[in-house]
């Protein structure tokens, strides 16, 4: 971004921004994407950038500070809707932490992150009012080379769009952790506490709001931290329960899933995986008097 190119304003066309990361032991990556949208985009169309703290046990939450950032630890928001667990508890949280009429979510891992990132994902939402949701499109980067999708979203998102939701196959990236989206949509909505977030959100919008109110921008080429195989089966089993539940396929009575792995020793190991949902947050009384 140059001064030739400036950003759009947001309070100009009538809104306030929050930009949030939502973080977990990302020391090594948020100083740097915090930096980079202080210096690019606040003040101008950002009006501020927070961090919500998921317990990290490394420094992210003192190097985003450093940065610039507002740091909210989640333990501390809304204690009262009691305690959660996962991503999509800190995204639900992350409502309460920030002021903005449109939020911004940005992964803390990028490591090739850019202002524009932000600036991009805003635009259909100051340009269209019917606009409600926008997704970041982009091919990932895995092991030096473009791959389309990850490999959940290669494997087990993207089947599971096409055989139950046909209308959102088209979507590039249904579980891309950048997004943005008006707050009077997502505070009327249910939130899965774990990984099922983003297809639970990618859903519930289109089935309450119409295809037509999700968009997507490109962001090119992506580098996220890549994590171990072993470590996506949780987050596949995650998003399957989310897809069954929102198809009307499968309902489940507990919080979390076991996750069963077993070797040829006859070993066999319980993993529990996060299923719950947290309810709309408009239905606490704290939220609604923070955001009349």
């Amino acid at each position: 971004m140059n001064q030739a190119d400036p950003a759009p304003t947001g309070r100009a066309r009538g809104h306030s921004i929050s930009v949030c990361l939502p973080a977990r032991n990302e020391a090594a990556t948020v100083g740097a994407i915090v930096r980079e949208i202080r210096a690019e985009l606040v003040p101008g169309l950002v009006d501020e950038v927070v961090v919500v703290d998921d317990d990290s046990t490394d420094a992210t939450a003192e190097v985003a500070r450093a940065a610039g950032a507002l740091v909210v630890g989640q333990a501390g928001v809304l204690p009262e809707a009691g305690p959660g667990s996962g991503k999509g508890n800190v995204l639900w949280k992350s409502l309460h932490a920030c002021s903005g009429d449109l939020v911004c979510w940005i992964d803390a891992d990028l490591r090739n992150f850019r202002a524009d990132t932000v600036t991009k994902l805003l635009e259909p939402l100051l340009a269209d009012d019917d606009t409600v949701l926008v997704k970041a499109g982009y091919e990932r980067a895995f092991e030096g080379a473009p791959t389309g999708g990850g490999r959940v979203t290669e494997l087990v998102a993207r089947p599971l769009l096409s055989l139950l939701f046909p209308k959102l196959a088209d979507i590039v990236q249904p579980l891309g952790g950048e997004y943005a989206a008006r707050r009077d949509a997502l505070e009327v909505l249910p939130f899965v506490e774990g990984w099922g977030v983003e297809l639970g959100l990618l859903v519930d919008v289109v089935e309450r709001f119409g295809r037509d109110a999700v968009a997507q921008v490109d962001l090119g080429t992506r580098e996220h931290r890549n994590r171990p195989v072993d470590e996506l089966a949780s987050q596949s089993l995650a998003i399957i329960a989310t897809a069954l539940r929102r198809a009307g396929l499968m309902q489940f009575d507990g919080p979390t899933l076991e996750l069963i792995r077993a070797d040829l020793d006859g070993n066999v190991d319980a993993e529990l995986v996060e299923i719950r949902e947290r309810p709309p947050i408009t239905t606490f009384p704290a939220y609604r008097a923070a955001h009349p």
